[in-house]
């Protein structure tokens, strides 16, 4: 029974989908055919006065639009009503011409009404206020609104790659995942879309105006023509019809445009500040009692002058300074508390010192001068709080464990616009931002220099120069990619945990993991640790992998790895090694994408010999200073020639070298990683870009 009552209730819905899949092809085919069929007067009164009112709904529709994309259909609607009153032209026009010697209702009531009762009936005053509406629709709305959306379309265009560049920065960052992410782009892409749209959508109401020029003496002309030589009118009666009947047809159509023209220049020239037209007009004319006061003073000066209108000078003076009274005056805070009086604390007392005031050391802390206490302050629209909480989340989904809570607080200490990230009681990084200030950073590929103060990225060491909140659109315009000072802050505090992942997984972390693993996988566990590993043997072989960048959310092949091995060693060394290899999928897909081929460095065969009898048994590696000197200089040749070639800086090496290696070049080049041959997938082919090779 609920199935039939389902199956009955979406039926409608679906036949209302069909039905508007059918209407837009229907309305265009209807409006074509209004070109080419003769419509009655009664049908072209209906269709006039719904002109009309479609040209009030699109703009009413543009007045309450927050932002210019809520209206994406505009310049298709913009095309669609063009095409509607063209074609209500052509079939009055016909009308008109064929029967407008029986008198000035031959076209319909509509027409005979614009052509009398707006302008008089005379057709001189007509002539006059179609040509003044003419001029404002083409001259001054249309040809503003077309330059607006030409400038907007340009613009809009150029800072396409800086703003994709700072959603990448928010993504990278965790300030926003995935989804916010690909929604972003998609709104960044059909605004651009949007404003080239409505570029050339402008021309259309350019061409309606002048095509309304044309068909108003078209009608003039052939109507006189018509009714003198066809019909013998006198000239006089055949001017009161025809010249009457072609005003009223070109007033009922240039209203509606002129409604059309605003509502165009309304949608491209407004600013997205979250707020419709009104609220905006509102909030910016008659929002700032200083403004109104003044006005008042002048209004009131004026009416006081002899021979002024006194009582409409003095009335709005007098409305004017209400106003200005009314917005001035103090908020009342209702819950505001009782004002006290002063409360003297009682003199401190000599108290014996005991373990409560012995404080721990916070694992992850985030210090910050009092000039940033907004960034961090929920009541005063600080959003710091809620970035660094997104970035545990994403920091936990992309290593695979939950790091510690961050502590923040303010330090009176430090400079009033400085932080500093506190790794357990260890400055780990710091810098110096400025809040209501703007962050442009240089990618490398700028077009132009910005005035400010200059920097340097503190994430990632690029040059940057803080501007202006104003400045922004022309910084990304320029390519600079933009970040306000809270970003700065979580971008850099991002950066910090993912390098120290190894130092914030402790022992009660490790035992959070074991906690959330026992309710996966069980027995299979409890077979591992501890019966075959301890504790402080797992934590040890994770931290390695996490010092060399290596994410643990694949803990199903890492225990399964380690209950392979843990039966023939205990040290931690070794099972990492084991666990790399069977993370190797893993491994690769990090370091090289989804490439089948990998561009690798590898070492000579005489410098591997050499490594790899200087390899010591407890995995240590002793070799000359100068062949490491060497070794590392042109390590960082080959790093520096596979960044230029867009590959990534991976050094294959035996699967027994490659430890003491990766520690010895981690220090300096970061960005190298050291892969042994074991870790390579069978499905991936290896290519040699270089060899390191020793030489004095």
């Amino acid at each position: 029974m609920s199935a039939v009552v389902t199956a009955s209730a979406a039926r409608p819905m679906t036949t209302a989908r069909s039905a508007a899949a059918y209407a837009a092809p229907l309305l265009i085919v209807l409006i074509l055919g209004m070109m080419i069929l003769p419509l009655p007067p009664l049908l072209l009164d209906l269709l006039f006065t719904f002109n009309i009112a479609l040209g009030m709904v699109v703009l009413l529709a543009s007045v309450y639009t927050v932002k210019p994309l809520d209206f994406a259909a505009f310049p298709t609607i913009l095309l669609l009503t063009t095409l509607l009153r063209l074609s209500l032209n052509v079939a009055s026009t016909r009308v008109v011409l064929m029967h407008g010697h029986t008198g000035p209702d031959a076209a319909g009531k509509v027409i005979e009404a614009f052509g009398h009762f707006l302008v008089g009936g005379n057709f001189a005053v007509g002539l006059v206020v179609f040509t003044i509406l003419v001029v404002i629709n083409f001259v001054v709305i249309t040809k503003g609104a077309g330059r607006i959306a030409e400038v907007s379309a340009r613009f809009t265009l150029d800072a396409m790659t800086g703003k994709q560049m700072a959603i990448d920065a928010d993504l990278n960052a965790g300030l926003i995942g995935e989804d916010e992410a690909r929604k972003r782009r998609l709104e960044i892409s059909q605004e651009a879309d949007f404003f080239g749209s409505m570029d050339g959508a402008s021309k259309f109401v350019r061409g309606d105006a002048i095509a309304g020029i044309l068909i108003l003496f078209v009608n003039i002309v052939g109507g006189l023509a018509i009714g003198t030589l066809q019909h013998d009118l006198p000239f006089a009666t055949a001017v009161g019809n025809y010249v009457l009947l072609a005003i009223g047809d070109g007033l009922v159509a240039q209203i509606p445009a002129l409604v059309i023209s605003t509502a165009a220049a309304l949608v491209v020239s407004r600013v997205g500040t979250g707020e419709d037209i009104g609220k905006q007009m509102m909030s910016s004319l008659f929002g700032m009692p200083r403004v109104l006061g003044i006005t008042a003073g002048i209004l009131g000066l004026l009416g006081l002058v002899p021979g002024m209108p006194h009582f409409s000078f003095l009335l709005l003076a007098s409305m004017a300074g209400a106003g200005a009274w009314w917005l001035s005056r103090p908020p009342v805070d209702a819950s505001a508390p009782e004002p006290q009086g002063p409360v003297i604390a009682p003199a401190d007392e000599l108290i014996e010192a005991t373990w409560e005031d012995v404080l721990q050391v916070d694992v992850l802390g985030l210090e910050v001068g009092f000039r940033l206490i907004t960034l961090v302050d929920r009541a005063q629209g600080g959003e710091l709080l809620k970035r660094i909480k997104a970035i545990r989340r994403k920091f936990a989904q992309d290593v695979g464990f939950l790091p510690p809570a961050v502590h923040i607080r303010d330090n009176l200490e430090l400079k009033p616009n400085a932080y500093r990230v506190l790794l357990k009681g260890v400055v780990a990084g710091e810098g110096e931002v400025y809040s209501g200030m703007h962050l442009a950073i240089n990618p490398g590929r700028v077009s132009q220099s910005l005035p400010g103060a200059p920097t340097t990225d503190p994430a990632f060491g690029l040059p940057a120069v803080w501007i202006d909140a104003g400045q922004r659109e022309q910084a990304q315009v320029a390519g600079y990619t933009v970040v306000d000072a809270g970003t700065v802050i979580a971008t850099h505090f991002s950066h910090i945990v993912q390098t120290h992942a190894a130092q914030l997984l402790g022992r009660s972390e490790t035992q959070s993991l074991l906690d959330h693993l026992q309710r996966q996988m069980g027995k299979a566990l409890e077979d591992v640790v501890p019966k075959l590993i301890g504790m402080a043997v797992l934590q040890k072989v994770l931290q390695s992998l996490l010092e060399e960048g290596v994410h643990i959310r694949d803990m199903r092949s890492i225990v399964e790895s380690l209950a392979e091995h843990a039966a023939r060693t205990q040290n931690p060394a070794e099972l990492t090694a084991q666990v790399r290899v069977a993370l190797g999928r893993a491994i690769a897909q990090q370091v090289f994408g989804s490439a089948r081929e990998l561009n690798v460095v590898v070492l000579e065969p005489d410098l591997e010999r050499v490594l790899a009898q200087a390899v010591s048994p407890d995995e240590g590696m002793a070799i000359e200073p100068g062949l490491a000197e060497n070794l590392i200089k042109q390590a960082s040749a080959a790093v520096t020639r596979q960044e230029s070639l867009g590959h990534p800086a991976a050094l294959l090496v035996p699967d027994r070298m490659r430890a003491p290696l990766a520690r010895m070049l981690r220090r300096v080049l970061p960005s190298l990683k050291v892969m042994a041959h074991a870790e390579i997938p069978d499905s991936r082919t290896i290519r040699v870009s270089s060899m390191l090779g020793a030489r004095a």
